[in-house]
């Protein structure tokens, strides 16, 4: 995916009716010795900043529960949309664990220290209304009689991406997420340099263009 060219966005999604993602097996990891569960940790933590380093939008569309590692790869994922009858929660605490896959450092970058911290000190579980109310999801919606409410939702917003200038999305990602991590004025100079990249770009001339013309852009990712 990260070096196919015609992929403009990744959406995630469950072939399981009711489940996004449970998280581990921890009937598998009881049988794991201590170097075994920290080997396995850090290959999926890795797992996750792959996901999350994908140059092309991202979008999980959470159906039924996210628990654990379930909510910790949502959570590597640009947007997020879930049924209202979803389920989430990093409940890795009612287990003896803490989140180990991204989830101590990506939720309080998504929803805040302190909702963070009470999320995951109570390994409480929440619904989709209310991760939506809290910011850990854009967009919450009823689930349907098929099951896959969120997913056709997040068909939805990936078609609202797909005309826009590829190359364009790319930087406009890469200079937010470079730019969380840093001061401000060391972001601006992120935005800076992914703005120089994407000006000689064939998409930029031809949006222009079209703006001219008062036509449709045909956006090439050039």
């Amino acid at each position: 995916l990260r070096f196919d060219e015609q992929v403009r966005v990744v959406v995630f999604k469950s072939q399981v009716k009711g489940v996004f993602c449970a998280g581990a097996d921890l009937k598998e990891r009881a049988k794991m010795d201590d170097a075994e569960v920290g080997e396995f940790v850090r290959r999926l933590r890795n797992l996750m900043d792959e996901i999350a380093a994908l140059p092309v939008p991202t979008i999980a569309a959470i159906d039924g529960y996210a628990l654990g590692g379930g909510l910790e790869l949502a959570l590597a994922c640009d947007l997020r949309v879930a049924a209202s009858s979803a389920k989430m929660g990093l409940i890795e605490t009612t287990r003896g664990l803490l989140p180990g896959a991204g989830g101590t450092q990506r939720l309080p970058r998504c929803v805040g220290i302190g909702l963070a911290k009470e999320l995951i000190f109570t390994g409480r579980q929440i619904d989709g209304q209310q991760a939506a109310s809290m910011g850990l999801v854009n967009h919450s919606v009823p689930q349907n009689s098929e099951g896959d409410a969120a997913y056709q939702r997040a068909l939805t917003l990936a078609k609202e991406i797909l005309p826009q200038a590829p190359f364009a999305v790319k930087m406009g990602k890469l200079a937010i997420n470079k730019g969380m991590e840093v001061d401000i004025a060391s972001g601006m100079a992120i935005e800076g340099m992914c703005y120089a990249q994407n000006i000689p770009t064939r998409d930029r001339q031809e949006g222009m263009a079209a703006f001219r013309e008062k036509r449709p852009p045909q956006f090439t990712g050039k």
